[in-house]
């Protein structure tokens, strides 16, 4: 009998165009989920009859409850080799196998880049207007070139748009935590401390993985040593930025705005405020969703299954 494959939170329902699933038919049973489920009791409901759970990203979180809450499940699937948002100790102890897989190039950096763009030209807020019926233009942009990019976190992705920022013709400084000034010599940019990372940045993107550590790294203190005319990017993790000193900061126009594609609670609540500030940019967890992306994910999910089935599970987490 096959054992039932639960597909989790493909919003854009493309998850069985995006590989060759046929490697486990007749194995297993698939039910695509393409709404997001909710809070965990509705998660235990819906998946409890299911043996292999795949998740993408940290769309649905899978803490000790709601894996000692699946009597069947037997194999767990998450995108890329990290998620904080599935408990391992747990997954292990009910001798549930988990597994990762690849991912593909910068789409995280690129998106960052891109919400400087809009926060620095308004491009999108220019063409929604031309579309609505405005005669012209109304809005007045800042040139990046001079400015100073702060990068919060100098990794695989912190790297990649400081490199895209020094093209742009922008002066480039970082900090975090174990950044050291010979990495930052290595990328080309400027080390300074935390204190001036914030004082000095135009434009401030945040590259940091969400640990105890950084959990609300970014608060009021942090936020009232930005300059008036400077910008707050995250496409990290929301909880990185303290939420309630961010939106005091942009209410009342201590920053000049915020780039977001991270939040507290995903997906953004409908009655939250970012939704209806107008010196804000939000998009809705768009770094990781991207056409090559999602290629490499499915496929690698098709790949772990077939493994598991075989016996021979691989990119397991631990």
């Amino acid at each position: 009998m096959p054992l039932r494959c639960a597909i989790l939170d493909d919003y854009q329902n493309v998850a069985l165009a995006m590989a060759d699933w046929s490697k486990v038919e007749g194995d297993v049973e698939i039910k695509v989920f393409n709404e997001y489920l909710g809070p965990a009791d509705k998660v235990v409901a819906a998946l409890k009859d299911f043996a292999i759970v795949c998740a993408m990203r940290e769309r649905t979180p899978f803490p000790r409850a709601v894996i000692e809450a699946l009597p069947v499940l037997k194999l767990l699937v998450t995108t890329g080799m990290r998620n904080a948002s599935i408990d391992l100790d747990a997954a292990k102890a009910k001798g549930v196998v988990v597994c990762g897989t690849s991912a593909f190039g910068y789409g995280t950096a690129a998106l960052a880049v891109g919400l400087i763009l809009e926060l620095a030209r308004h491009i999108g807020h220019e063409s929604a207007r031309l579309k609505a019926g405005a005669q012209w233009q109304t809005t007045i942009g800042r040139d990046l070139d001079g400015a100073t990019l702060g990068v919060l976190g100098l990794g695989r992705l912190g790297s990649r748009v400081a490199e895209i920022g020094r093209a742009l013709g922008m002066n480039v400084i970082a900090w975090s935590q174990n950044l050291t000034l010979e990495k930052c010599r290595e990328v080309g940019v400027e080390y300074v401390s935390r204190d001036d990372l914030f004082r000095r940045a135009d434009f401030l993107s945040i590259h940091l993985q969400l640990s105890p550590r950084t959990r609300g790294l970014v608060g009021a203190r942090e936020l009232g040593l930005m300059k008036p005319g400077a910008y707050l990017i995250n496409t990290a993790r929301g909880p990185i930025v303290e939420e309630a000193a961010l939106l005091t900061a942009l209410r009342e126009k201590r920053i000049a705005g915020a780039g977001l594609d991270v939040f507290d609670i995903e997906p953004l609540p409908f009655d939250h405020p970012f939704r209806t500030l107008d010196n804000v940019v939000i998009t809705p967890h768009l770094g990781y969703v991207a056409d090559q992306s999602y290629r490499a994910f499915f496929a690698d999910m098709v790949e772990d299954i077939r493994a598991f089935l075989d016996g021979k599970p691989v990119r397991v987490l631990s």
